[in-house]
């Protein structure tokens, strides 16, 4: 047993987080760096405001076009800008495709005046939420395999008996990028997985009270908090000489070696119940992947003593899925 408390019956992940580029060559390297050095994710992050990103959607398409085994997801969809009934067919499509190679994390909406200006009304904190709810509830109608046509009634999404399908290749996992009280227990109640929002959105010393409100809201839906999937997301850069990195309070970068990376992404796995880790290079070059993927990783695996369990959690993460779905359907007077 090593000084830090092991992670039990667990298994963790770990990924990187790209920009979408306009070289697209050059990200789908860095993907490819990623999956030769054992990594399970790559993100992708969803600005369409910005004329110099590529489409997130399209960038994942050709990650997954360029790589044989890592897994994608958004990070985070901009829910506001995507429609979750095409949102849906997306998704679904780049999961059969890839053989069931996407996970799906929404974010409600943050840069409200460059959202606004691409033509979407601005919406209250209460209303991004109860979006973000029927979004969820949406796009797992959409997923199922049903044959009756979907028909759902809400505030801001409304489905008039669409046929569902495809079905994704495998039980995709919904992550949310919540940061406040209400988002976050909505994550508990429906969602598979919180993907923390890096220091800059919300400051290290406020995530540990963020996993508390899930685990809260998930006790009380009837969950197993452990079933929410926890992502640490964290910015900053490998370096060769030690520095001063600290994940407990503010919004500085991780700046320090291997070994001190791996220690202090090893106290956010003991301390509080992260088991996914997605690193956010501020530099984004092969070397650092590289430098993530074979040297801070093995290390936190040492350190939390992972233990890796065989189960399969598809058919229960489905379960799950059908139980919620049914709830929610009510709720939107379905």
């Amino acid at each position: 047993m090593t000084k830090f408390d092991a992670v039990a019956a667990v298994s963790l992940r770990f990924g990187v987080s790209l920009t979408p580029a306009l070289d697209i060559a050059s990200v789908c390297a860095r993907a490819l760096a990623a999956e030769e050095g054992g990594l399970d994710l790559v993100g992708v992050q969803d600005h369409p405001y910005v004329p110099s990103y590529l489409d997130a959607f399209v960038v994942l398409d050709q990650i997954l076009a360029a790589t044989r085994t890592i897994s994608v997801f958004p990070d985070v969809a901009n829910l506001p800008l995507r429609p979750p009934a095409v949102l849906a067919k997306t998704t679904a499509a780049l999961d059969i495709v890839s053989g069931g190679r996407l996970e799906l994390a929404l974010g409600a909406g943050g840069y409200w005046d460059a959202i606004t200006r691409m033509g979407v009304p601005r919406r209250t904190p209460r209303e991004a939420n109860t979006a973000l709810r029927e979004a969820i509830v949406l796009i797992r109608a959409l997923w199922a395999d049903d044959v009756a046509p979907v028909e759902l009634a809400g505030e801001h999404y409304s489905l008039a008996g669409v046929p569902a399908g495809p079905a994704p290749a495998h039980p995709i996992e919904i992550w949310t990028g919540a940061q406040g009280p209400k988002a976050l227990a909505l994550t508990g109640e429906i969602a598979d997985g919180w993907a923390a929002p890096i220091a800059a959105y919300l400051p290290y010393e406020r995530w540990g009270e963020a996993n508390r409100l899930i685990d809260k809201a998930a006790v009380a839906a009837g969950r197993d908090p452990a079933s929410v999937r926890r992502i640490a997301q964290v910015v900053g850069t490998i370096t060769t000489a030690k520095g001063r990195p600290r994940l407990d309070e503010g919004t500085s970068p991780v700046r320090g070696t291997a070994g001190q990376w791996a220690e202090v992404l090893a106290r956010l796995g003991s301390e509080q119940p992260f088991t996914s880790f997605v690193f956010w290079p501020e530099h984004e070059t092969t070397d650092q992947i590289t430098a993530f993927a074979g040297e801070v990783v093995p290390e936190v695996r040492r350190l939390l003593g992972e233990q890796n369990v065989s189960r399969d959690e598809s058919d229960g993460k489905r379960a799950d899925h059908v139980r919620l779905d049914r709830a929610d359907r009510r709720m939107m007077g379905a």
